[in-house]
């Protein structure tokens, strides 16, 4: 029972704990690093609320420390995604029907949960799974999932207040209903903020979800689960299956009851996505929704009046923060030549004091790159680097996979605009930088815009305003998140909706109501209180003796040639000789007491 309209908790970000020496976060976190160290956990498929082990296994290692397992986890495979499909089916209906109110307080005490007790759990799993410096999980893990949960909340409720006007006699209402079917969630390694918010915004909405979290990514997977239980999410909601990607999309891609597809990861897979669901178009209820954050090839450009050491330091923490594996990293730079030799003085002096390694050491500003093939990817483009005569490395270019998959920060010179440095995504700790003229900034932007195919994240700095517009301007499409004087990289829920276009994505900003938008289907209800009675309209009427017209004849007809006069038709009986023609009675067209309407189409 529902005898209220319900006004959900005016949402503010998460203040971002500093951890700085002798505090008590900092404390609490190196005890919670050290418990979860301590142990190997299992970690199961959850369908329905129960616990699937198939038998199939693979660990969870530490990137930084890849002999050290912090999990052994049992992969899902097509009978899995089949049983979670039945689940979230079988739990559709009871979820669906909560009030929203009592969807969103599962959330909002899960964001509870997380400011709170679980905060630093949260952190130290992603930390340890996935090699994150303690500031960089604190903005990810807590602060940013915490906004996600309770601004999502916020906006449902301002989705749902959004409703037609009625016209008298009326009642017009928008119901906005869950997709039908299920929604799959398929989530990265990088951003644990991103893994809890892809399954979690559809089912607020209503939806009921089957989640594929990245292998790489399963260890904080598993905490959230454990999370979102702790505050209260019914059995069958969120249905997570942990597998081969190959093999768990397939499965979920081929059910009928398929509603719609929450992902982030990798542009060759959200295409492979896509593909698959446009070959089997025919065989879905209805038409899914495909949501996409994608790759990225994300820029800063720098105008000969920007300053320099704003550029300098942009550039490396853009770059190089989470080891560039933020889907937002400065992966390029235009730097034009009055301003280089200052910056890269800067940049260069700024990269040799990063320090590299394992991130429970609270001095190392970088860790390790997720795993072995990320790794040797990286290397690839570092050896490229080294052999091309069109690129010259300035600082790093090394890397050591003997402990943990560390490489260095890197900053490479191009010398030709098509080096692959340049448009290539590397998801690595690897910065290209094109050095233009200052007479050359038409050309320096055409490069930015068009020398890749995707368009997420940029950055541009400058002092001179028109030089701003002008760049602005240029760069419209380049980028659906636009920085100036900023790094590229830290959107913030609530202040910067996140998401591009062109191959990164479907630019659905996750962390606005754009994206909750993406996960109902809007139901428009009239309600007529005194519907009409009478099909006939107004106009139908007949006019019988109108002020300006009096009842005329029928015109004569001819009934037997040309030495026949015309004869009238016999008069009509309108009732009796004694009884005068009489109009229609008047219609009904709403009600005793209203008058006439016209209706609109």
């Amino acid at each position: 029972m529902s005898n209220g309209i319900f006004t959900a908790p005016r949402p503010r970000n998460e203040p971002v704990l500093g951890y700085a020496p002798g505090s008590p976060e900092r404390r609490a976190l190196r005890a919670e690093l050290e418990r979860l160290a301590g142990q190997v956990v299992e970690i199961t498929p959850r369908i329905g609320g129960a616990r699937i082990a198939t038998g199939r296994t693979a660990e969870a290692v530490m990137p930084h420390d890849h002999h050290h397992v912090l999990a052994v986890w049992h992969q899902a495979g097509a009978a899995e995604v089949a049983r979670a499909i039945e689940a979230a089916l079988a739990a559709h209906r009871a979820w669906s029907g909560l009030p929203w109110e009592e969807r969103a307080a599962v959330f909002l005490r899960a964001a509870e949960l997380l400011a709170g007790p679980w905060r630093m759990t949260l952190n130290a799993a992603t930390m340890l799974g996935q090699s994150k410096t303690a500031h960089q999980a604190e903005v990810d893990s807590a602060c940013e999932l915490i906004d996600f949960w309770r601004f999502n909340v916020a906006w449902a409720e301002e989705i749902y207040r959004q409703q037609p006007e009625s016209s008298p006699g009326c009642w017009n209402r928008l119901e906005h209903r869950p997709l039908e079917g299920f929604v799959l969630a398929v989530t990265p390694f990088n951003f644990t903020s991103i893994a809890g918010n892809l399954p979690t915004a559809p089912a607020l909405m209503g939806n009921t979800v089957v989640w594929k979290p990245a292998s790489s990514g399963v260890y904080a997977a598993h905490v959230l689960m454990d999370l979102l239980e702790a505050a209260g999410l019914p059995p069958g909601v969120v249905n997570l299956v942990p597998g081969v990607a190959a093999e768990v999309g397939e499965a979920a891609l081929a059910s009928p009851d398929l509603a719609g597809v929450h992902f982030t990861g990798s542009t060759a897979t959200f295409r492979a996505i896509w593909e698959a669901v446009g070959r089997g178009i025919g065989r879905y209820r209805s038409y899914p929704r495909l949501v996409g954050e994608t790759g990225g090839k994300d820029f800063v450009l720098a105008h000969p009046t920007a300053d320099p050491a704003a550029v300098a330091t942009a550039l490396t923490r853009g770059a190089f923060e989470y080891q560039g594996q933020k889907c937002s990293a400065a992966s390029r730079a235009f730097i034009p030549a009055s301003l280089w030799p200052e910056v890269e003085r800067r940049l260069l002096a700024d990269v040799a004091a990063l320090r590299v390694g394992d991130v429970r050491d609270f001095g190392n500003f970088m860790g390790a790159v997720i795993d072995r093939d990320a790794f040797a990817k990286v290397r690839g483009y570092l050896d490229l680097a080294r052999r091309s005569p069109d690129a010259e490395i300035l600082a790093g270019g090394g890397s050591d996979d003997r402990a943990g998959w560390f490489v260095e920060p890197t900053v490479v010179r191009a010398l030709a605009p098509d080096l692959p440095l340049l448009r290539e995504e590397i998801f690595g700790p690897v910065l290209g930088v094109w050095v233009y003229a200052d007479d050359a900034l038409d050309a320096a932007l055409a490069l930015c815009d068009r020398g890749t195919p995707y368009a997420l994240t940029g950055a541009i700095f400058a002092r001179d305003r028109a030089a701003i517009a002008r760049m602005t301007a240029a760069l419209a499409y380049a980028a659906g998140n636009f920085y100036v004087n900023d790094k590229p990289t830290g959107a913030v829920v609530g202040q910067q909706p996140f998401g591009g276009a062109r191959l990164s994505g479907t630019d659905d900003k996750a962390g606005s109501p754009l994206n909750l938008l993406r996960w109902v289907s809007p139901r428009a209800i009239k309600e007529t209180f005194a519907p009409p009675t009478d099909f006939r309209y107004p106009y139908m009427i007949a006019e019988l003796g109108g002020p300006d017209m009096a009842p005329q004849a029928p015109p004569p007809t001819n009934m037997g040639g040309p030495d026949m006069a015309p004869q009238a038709p016999p008069p009509m009986n309108m009732g009796g000789p004694d009884m005068a023609p009489q109009a229609p009675p008047p219609m009904n067209m709403g009600g005793p007491d209203m008058a006439p309407q016209t209706p609109r189409a």
